[in-house]
């Protein structure tokens, strides 16, 4: 479900490696235009393309050549780390309840391609089985659903700490509790908070300003396009307008977030030719896709050579 932002208006295989190593220069000798070809990180394992978060999605998007694959982890009643989005087994599965409300191995008989067509079986599978149907050149992004975050936090790092995976991984949360929680791992690679990514976004957009660069090393993820609300406060009252469609991440943006070295953008949602294209020419480093197989043939052909507006 996507929500609504409100702005307030005042009167091992190094992931950052692959990212910056991702530039290209289109073949044409006319001009010396340099641009970046973003990786395409298959959302959720690549929900367009397979039922989503399952070792299904997960070979179908390796099988559609994606660069990284994004996947949500939410904690079994046994503690175990495994992969499933909703609230409700319900959403998705023909079972019901929360994912803590059952053990890895009850998870694992609940059939999360229960809603999709054709009909067919895909369990919900655990962390470990997902990494280990992952190659290790290819970069995984966890998706941190469920709180509290310090025993999810806990256990997530005891199976990258099994299975050496830190160097291949980085954590994402909507929730600002997870930063807190990693910290507690030097290793732990994490996304900045999305309050974080958001303000500097409004600040770049409404005031036309950057006050407060991403320190270097940072990884920033939003929303390529999402729905704006802004809200006026005065004496008597509030004022309420609704932008259906907005880009917060402008060149500007990005040249903001870049101030320092090392940053690394991911656009979330981006699913058409043109999302893409403007997102390469904007300068970021990656977007998140449903579909890597309608997106990669875009990345693929812009790699042949592409000049932006």
């Amino acid at each position: 479900m996507i929500r609504t932002m409100t702005l307030r208006v005042a009167m091992g295989v190094s992931i950052a490696s692959i990212l910056a190593a991702c530039a290209s220069e289109p073949a044409s000798t006319a001009s010396a235009y340099r641009h970046t070809v973003p990786l395409v990180i298959a959302h959720r394992g690549g929900t367009g393309d397979a039922p989503e978060n399952t070792l299904i999605a997960i070979r179908t998007a390796l099988a559609n050549h994606a660069d990284a694959i994004w996947l949500t982890v939410q904690l079994s009643r046994d503690g175990v780390p495994v992969l499933y989005r909703p609230a409700d087994l319900a959403a998705l599965t023909d079972a019901h309840g929360p994912v803590a409300s059952k053990t890895a191995p009850e998870l694992a008989r609940v059939n999360a391609a229960a809603h999709v067509k054709p009909q067919t079986f895909a369990g919900i599978p655990t962390l470990v089985e997902a990494l280990a149907a992952i190659p290790a050149d290819i970069p995984v992004i966890l998706d941190m659903k469920a709180l509290p975050a310090a025993p999810q936090a806990a256990a997530v790092a005891r199976v990258l700490d099994e299975t050496g995976a830190w160097g291949r991984v980085l954590l994402y949360s909507t929730e600002a509790a997870y930063q807190q929680a990693f910290a507690a791992w030097p290793r732990a690679r994490v996304f900045e908070s999305r309050d974080a990514t958001r303000g500097r976004l409004a600040d770049v957009a409404l005031a036309h300003r950057c006050d407060a660069p991403p320190r270097a090393g940072t990884w920033a993820a939003f929303e390529w396009r999402r729905p704006l609300d802004l809200t006026e406060r005065f004496t008597l009252g509030e004022a309420h307008s609704t932008v259906a469609d907005v880009q917060l991440w402008s060149p500007q943006a990005v040249q903001c977030f870049r101030t320092n070295a090392d940053v690394h953008i991911v656009a979330i949602a981006v699913n058409n030719a043109a999302d893409y294209q403007a997102a390469a020419c904007a300068g970021v480093d990656a977007v998140l896709a449903d579909s890597p197989r309608q997106m990669t043939p875009v990345r693929d052909a812009m790699r042949q050579g592409y000049r932006c507006p």
